[in-house]
């Protein structure tokens, strides 16, 4: 009434009444608005920014408004949506929820303070809040999640943005985040004890940030706390620690996906406690320092990254990996137990750095050791224990079998009651030297695929005698060694030749060139093999007389190309390659006896002398190889049966089988693997049987067809094919 009296006055009085009446009104404006007591408010961009203060079951639905700080008490609920943006007024929390609810979608919430609040009354039951595609942010606290309570963050951003702000702080309730993002100036998130509440704090971390910028990633300051990780989530700690557990807390950490890979340390306080399992090959980097239990399970793995001290260890399919390379740790357990286990270790015996693993008391269950493969010799392998148990019936062997070292490999042994010991006394001949071996071994098998004998060079040169031409052939043939020649594998080759000759003299001798390629493949098994590119060229003379008797030269000059790629026993590859050089002499000689009706008889003889320079090499994994001059001295004599036909135009066929014996006088080849002398011996007998047929095809073409087999002791070649065609001029 006295506002409406004054406006009765003159003009004059009346404007200043007004303007002494305007701070009194610009503060009725700003004032905070009632409260909203069991009704529904809504609010948008045309609103004017207030505050707002909800009880007795009260809503607030906001869509694109721009307000003050929000509290919700007795059941009530608060909608924020589309882009609705909360800035706080001095100290005040932006949005607090007293045994209230808040659905946030796409707003933005800032705070000097808090950001977001979830509590309860002795009485009530809660708080529940679903964040979806929103950033709060609080100087102090991001959230701060109460005991009772529930917070669900999807997509979103918690900041705690101040000197000393938090993320995400936690009084034993629940909170689950997925896609997000939680980051704090020190500490990304802290779980706290609420003295007067029971249950402890859960945290389901999904593809989520966790990150503390000058702090842990995770803090559990007393009180007991639940938390997973998983699909990817990444926990960053400026301490390096991405959880830190202190003032009596405890935690169980689980990281149970193949997308989880964290990196930092798990860092236990004296008189708190922590479990940590790991599954379905999520893994763990960094320390676990006082950690009473870790299980590892299902292809998961903890990556040491010094040594390390677990009280309780239970591998069920999972791994322990003794950190990188060229890192040796040591690991000591209390109680070892599960099955299916592997302790990945590095190892080099002949300096004596190993890894160890030590359990001071009762060990149970099957495991498995994968240790490094290296090419140096493991000088003091037996002087120390790879593992050392102080009881139980634990069983340890090494995964894949034996491990490579050098020039051998060797088995994982158990030694008295308690420790395992690289067994040293009865070991093999590693995938690296038998690459070596296999190399060396198969210069001569090689350049004998290429000489062959005159039928098989260059056909039936009688359908043409004393005729020049030109001739090529294809070949390929398979050879199995026995490990009595010192070691066991499949050498397989193919290859071209070709040569032209001409006449010379009144003896009609032919003379001409030969060269040509091959390519042999060797298999020693277990992932090694070897290949070796030939190259040669030659020259060779042959003279047929009347009388039946021929005789047949070669010499010939090789460039090998030489590699090995090994499978070592942990399944790193290594390789190496070298060239060298050889020389070939062959001489045959023999007699072809017409018989009736066309048939004939065969009778011959070769030898053939080969020599092969050594090589000195490395494989890259530093195994050093030295290889004497290879030699091979062989002879052959053997019987042809055929027979000629005559078929359409007058041209000849020419079928036959032939039967032969074969003796390799050289008998030895030695080789050095790390100072280590290998010997391969491909001497003794064997046997050979073949067909094949010669045609002439026009007056000036002819082509042969030849099939081999031989066995002996040490070698057997399974098949030998070969095709040619010879053109005379």
């Amino acid at each position: 009434m006295w506002v409406s009296n004054a406006f009765k006055l003159n003009p004059l009085a009346r404007a200043v009444t007004f303007i002494s009446l305007a701070p009194l009104l610009l503060m009725a404006e700003q004032a905070v608005a009632g409260p909203i007591d069991g009704i529904v408010e809504n609010i948008d961009q045309n609103t004017r920014p207030d505050s707002y203060s909800l009880t007795n079951a009260a809503t607030l639905i906001a869509n694109g408004a721009t307000t003050r700080e929000i509290t919700a008490r007795g059941g009530s609920k608060v909608n924020l949506n589309a882009g609705t943006t909360v800035n706080a007024t001095g100290s005040a929390i932006g949005l607090q929820l007293i045994n209230s609810d808040a659905q946030i979608n796409n707003s933005t919430i800032t705070s000097n303070s808090t950001g977001l609040s979830l509590g309860f009354t002795a009485s009530g039951t809660g708080s529940n809040a679903t964040v979806n595609n929103s950033v709060i942010s609080g100087a102090a606290v991001g959230a701060s999640v109460g005991a009772k309570s529930t917070l669900t963050l999807v997509n979103s951003k918690l900041r705690g943005t101040g000197s000393n702000g938090v993320g995400l702080r936690m009084f034993d309730g629940t909170a689950s985040a997925t896609g997000s993002t939680i980051a704090g100036t020190v500490n990304g998130i802290e779980l706290r004890e609420d003295a007067g509440q029971a249950g402890g704090t859960t945290l389901n971390l999904d593809s989520t940030r966790v990150q503390g910028t000058n702090g842990s990633a995770i803090l559990v300051n007393g009180g007991n706390a639940a938390i997973s990780a998983t699909n990817g989530t990444s926990l960053v700690a400026g301490n390096g620690a991405l959880l830190d557990i202190r003032n009596s807390g405890s935690a169980n950490l689980s990281l149970s996906d193949a997308n989880t890979h964290l990196v930092g340390d798990v860092l236990v306080e004296s008189g708190s406690t922590a479990n940590v399992k790991l599954d379905n090959s999520a893994t763990l980097t960094g320390r676990l320092e006082n950690v009473q239990g870790l299980t590892v399970n299902n292809a998961a793995r903890w990556v040491m990254v010094g040594d390390g001290n677990v009280e309780n260890l239970a591998l069920n399919g999972g791994g322990v990996q003794f950190g990188n390379p060229g890192e040796f740790f040591k690991l000591s357990v209390g109680e070892l137990s599960g099955t299916g286990g592997t302790f990945y270790m590095h190892n080099n015996f002949s300096t004596g750095q190993i890894d160890t693993l030590t359990v001071t008391g009762t060990a149970t269950g099957n495991h498995l050791v994968a240790l490094d493969s290296s090419g140096s010799e493991p000088v003091a392998a037996e002087a120390r224990p790879v593992i050392h148990i102080g009881g139980g019936d634990a069983t340890f062997a090494l995964q894949g079998g034996a491990v490579s070292l050098g020039a051998y490999d060797y088995d994982l042994i158990k030694q008295g009651d308690n420790d395992w010991f690289l067994n040293t006394a009865t070991r093999s001949i590693s995938p690296g030297t038998q690459s070596v071996m296999a190399l060396a071994n198969a210069g001569p098998t090689v350049m004998l695929g290429e000489l062959s004998t005159l039928r098989s060079r260059m056909g039936e040169v009688r359908m043409d005698q004393g005729k020049a031409g030109g001739w090529i052939r294809t070949y390929g043939n398979k050879h199995d060694v026995s490990a009595s020649s010192g070691l066991a594998y499949k050498q397989t080759q193919q290859g071209v030749s070709f040569g032209a000759d001409t006449t010379l003299g009144a003896e009609q001798w032919l003379f001409g060139f030969t060269g040509g390629y091959s390519e042999s493949d060797l298999d020693m098994g277990r992932g090694t093999s070897g290949e070796v590119e030939s190259y040669h060229i030659g020259a060779y003379t042959t003279k047929l007389y009347e009388s039946g008797y021929y005789v047949d030269a070669v010499i010939k000059f090789n460039h090998f190309q030489n590699s090995s790629d090994v499978r070592l026993s942990d399944g790193k590859k290594t390789k190496g390659d070298y060239d060298n050089n050889g020389v070939g002499v062959s001489l045959e000689g023999g007699r072809h006896i017409k018989l009736d009706k066309d048939w004939f008889v065969e009778l011959n003889a070769q030898v053939v002398g080969l020599s092969i320079e050594g090589a000195d090499y490395d494989l890259d994994n530093g195994l050093a190889a030295e290889g004497d001059r290879v030699h091979s001295l062989l002879a052959k004599a053997g019987t042809t049966v055929g027979r000629n036909f005559t078929v359409g135009k007058g041209y000849e066929v020419q079928p036959y089988l032939r039967a032969a014996y074969v003796h390799e006088f050289a008998t030895n080849s030695d080789v050095k693997v790390n100072n280590n002398v290998f010997n391969t011996n491909l001497s003794g007998s064997r046997g050979e049987l073949g067909a094949g047929f010669a045609m002439k095809t026009t007056d000036s073409t002819s082509i042969h067809v030849d099939l081999e087999y031989s066995n002996g002791e040490k070698i057997e070649q399974p098949y030998g094919v070969n095709i040619g065609m010879r053109y005379i001029w």
